[in-house]
């Protein structure tokens, strides 16, 4: 994937914040945060996952670890080296983005 935030953007109702500063593009939808990743050449991005799905791709893929400075149970950060398959990064912001769009009460979803 050659535009994280291009993929984030193009989601439904995804909204762009900056609630830490200049430099960390927050991704929102309903509110609810699905992705974090740095404004200028991101080199990783935060994504939820479901704490089922934390340990295996962590143990599966050495550019993906607990999430940083996020809950390690619920958060998953991706390094932007482009070793994941093919696909795999785009299916994680959707499974991340799926996940908040679940939770939200149904006004709220786009």
């Amino acid at each position: 994937m050659t535009d994280v935030h291009a993929f984030c953007a193009a989601l439904p109702g995804a909204v762009l914040t900056f609630p830490f500063g200049e430099d960390t593009a927050v991704y929102k939808v309903g509110g609810k945060i699905f992705a974090l990743t740095g404004v200028a050449g991101p080199a990783s991005i935060n994504l939820k996952a479901e704490p089922a799905d934390v340990t295996g791709l962590v143990q599966t893929y050495a550019s993906i670890e607990r999430g940083y400075h996020m809950n390690k149970k619920h958060w998953i950060t991706v390094q932007l080296d482009r070793s994941l398959p093919e696909g795999l990064l785009a299916e994680l912001i959707e499974d991340s983005y799926d996940l908040v769009v679940d939770k939200l009460p149904a006004r709220a979803r786009p």
